[in-house]
């Protein structure tokens, strides 16, 4: 398929890192109806590519380390990820891993913003990112979330040129932004990331964390469906102008977002 086309910073591609790779399988192939690959070679960790409708949309990885997070996690394209490493370490971030091959298929890195929150980096080889995104049973939003506001905003706004615009909800108190891609006209339409708040009305507990999203038919169906795969609910169903939303955690522990588009109107 043709390479989908990506602006430098953009999320292109999501993976969740699993203690059993075989019982994501089971819960993200009811759930979503996906498809997999054969797990990929010793030399790749046991990889393992997840399709929607025959198309690549993400991938689920056994942990090496029973210590790390089970999680889903995000990588943003770049053009150059070795540019991109020098940029993020002279903006104040942290390189957890360092670019490096990953045989034909890109170079992949992971990165830590100044508030905590992790995220990979993607330079595309033969393998570019999402096939299909943005329609039910695949990925369409992800937004970070911090306590370090300040100096995330500087951060993001230096390593990928970011525009930002608030979304800020004055009647709720959410404060929220978006960012667009360089040279484009901030705002929902052309915003590629959300950068959210943790407040006092989360645990205290709660680290820095890049959340994801996955687009659905029916946001309270698709909750009932996680419950009765052995998930749990962490935000139950609620209405924005952008949709239906609810927060869930898989059977093995890794936290996404579903939503659902809003009713059409006649």
């Amino acid at each position: 398929m043709a390479a989908a086309a990506f602006a430098e910073g953009s999320p292109c591609w999501v993976d969740a890192s699993l203690p059993d790779v075989e019982a994501g399988k089971r819960f993200y192939g009811e759930l979503f109806g996906w498809t997999f690959s054969d797990p990929a070679g010793a030399e790749y960790g046991g990889y393992t590519q997840a399709y929607s409708r025959g198309r690549n949309v993400a991938a689920l990885a056994p942990k090496p380390d029973g210590r790390m997070p089970t999680v889903w996690g995000v990588y943003l394209y770049t053009s150059d990820a070795y540019a991109c490493a020098a940029r993020i370490r002279a903006a104040g971030g942290q390189m957890v891993m360092d670019p490096q091959p990953v045989g034909p298929y890109g170079t992949a890195a992971m990165a830590a913003d100044p508030g905590g929150a992790v995220f990979g980096l993607w330079q595309p080889g033969t393998h570019h990112g999402f096939e299909a995104q943005d329609e039910p049973d695949t990925y369409c939003w992800a937004e970070v979330y911090t306590r370090a506001r300040d100096a995330v905003d500087v951060f993001y706004a230096n390593v990928f040129g970011y525009v930002p615009q608030d979304q800020d909800d004055s009647d709720s108190g959410v404060e929220y932004r978006v960012w667009s891609p360089p040279g484009s006209a901030p705002g929902p339409d052309t915003a590629v990331l959300g950068r959210s708040l943790i407040t006092d009305a989360f645990p205290e507990i709660m680290p820095a964390h890049f959340l994801v999203y996955f687009a659905v038919r029916d946001c309270d169906r698709a909750v009932a469906t996680v419950q009765r795969l052995g998930g749990r609910v962490t935000a139950d169903p609620f209405d924005t102008p952008y949709g239906r939303i609810a927060v869930v955690a898989d059977n093995q522990g890794a936290v996404f977002a579903l939503l659902s588009e809003p009713p059409s109107q006649p």
